[in-house]
């Protein structure tokens, strides 16, 4: 399935900072394991694809979670980055 990936870069090249921008933004519907480590939601997963930093969004959420949906949308927009449409797990993505 289609993911969208929203890469840690903008149109120009410029790298997106601050460097853990995409741990900040996924960790908004993540939750604690019993071993009190972090577990990404799958619909919104921070990734490293060819070396960038990136948020991988199921397109899922823009039924389940609307509102953010289109404001990490926007966001993306407003700060120039690089959105695009691809398979996360192609193209040597990592988590985290």
């Amino acid at each position: 399935m289609k993911k969208i990936i929203i890469e840690g870069k903008t149109h120009s090249g410029r790298k997106f900072r601050p460097s853990d921008w995409a741990e900040r933004m996924s960790g908004a519907l993540s939750t604690f394991g019993s071993d009190h480590r972090i577990r990404y939601s799958p619909l919104l997963q921070p990734r490293t694809i060819d070396g960038i930093k990136c948020v991988v969004l199921d397109p899922k959420m823009q039924d389940q979670f609307p509102e953010m949906f289109r404001y990490i949308m926007k966001w993306a927009d407003g700060n120039d980055l690089v959105v695009s449409e691809g398979d996360a797990n192609s193209h040597g993505a990592t988590s985290g």
